[in-house]
């Protein structure tokens, strides 16, 4: 049972060192994957001072060694578990994405998707716990860049399939839509607010990101002047 309960490799049969060091590079990767699954459960649930090493490990039916050999402390743990956590919505928010036609529906279905789920909130902890923990910000850092640059390849790649004319580029359209949701999530979590509520702020702040083919492009026009005045104006101030 204790060997069980360790999450090492079995010795491989045909004594090949190889064989035997991928196989414990596998057994390593599913036991650090079963912690990352309790911690995720027990940090959203008791939050990172209810939640201890030793439960983690009793959850993965693990030792508390493992843990620490695998994230050195319960902080990095809680970090690692909320970007993964994160990650893992930016992965329903494009396959929510995917049955979307216009624009308007496109964004809906990414504001439903993550006001459904409590992981920008808990990504919002990791956040305020790494600003006291330097050492752990190469992960976030890592996490954000890569979910700003999944988020405007998925936008890319909805507005060359239906011809949308993009308001901003899709890199800085990402951008501001995980801005929001983060600032959003957080202001409704601390303020009590329904999924409802938080979906019709986002959808607010977010605005209009693209627009349908053939659909009217607004033109600048200034009070009391022509709007070629006003082009003139804004291409002389570039």
């Amino acid at each position: 049972m204790a060997a069980e309960r360790s999450g090492t490799a079995p010795e491989a049969a045909s004594g090949d060192p190889k064989h035997a060091a991928r196989a414990t590079r596998t057994a390593g990767r599913k036991m650090r994957s079963r912690l990352l699954d309790a911690a995720s459960r027990l940090f959203r649930e008791q939050g990172l001072a209810g939640a201890s090493i030793s439960d983690i490990a009793t959850a993965t039916d693990a030792f508390p060694s493992q843990i620490t050999y695998y994230f050195r402390t319960k902080e990095a743990l809680f970090v690692e578990a909320a970007c993964r956590q994160l990650l893992y919505l930016a992965r329903e928010v494009e396959q929510a994405s995917l049955a979307a036609r216009t624009p308007q529906d496109y964004t809906r279905a990414l504001a439903e998707t993550v006001t459904a789920s409590d992981a920008v909130a808990f990504f919002a902890e990791a956040l305020t716990l790494t600003r006291r923990r330097q050492d752990l910000a190469p992960l976030v850092e890592r996490t954000i860049e890569r979910l700003h640059a999944e988020g405007a390849r998925a936008y890319a790649a909805h507005v060359e399939r239906y011809g949308w004319k993009s308001i901003y580029d899709p890199d800085a359209t990402s951008r501001q839509f995980w801005a929001v949701a983060i600032g959003v999530m957080v202001e409704g979590y601390a303020m009590g607010r329904s999924p409802e509520d938080l979906t019709r702020e986002m959808l607010r702040v977010v605005g209009q990101q693209a627009k349908e083919p053939g659909s009217a492009t607004q033109k600048l026009r200034l009070v009391g002047g022509d709007e070629a005045a006003a082009a003139n104006s804004s291409e002389e101030d570039i």
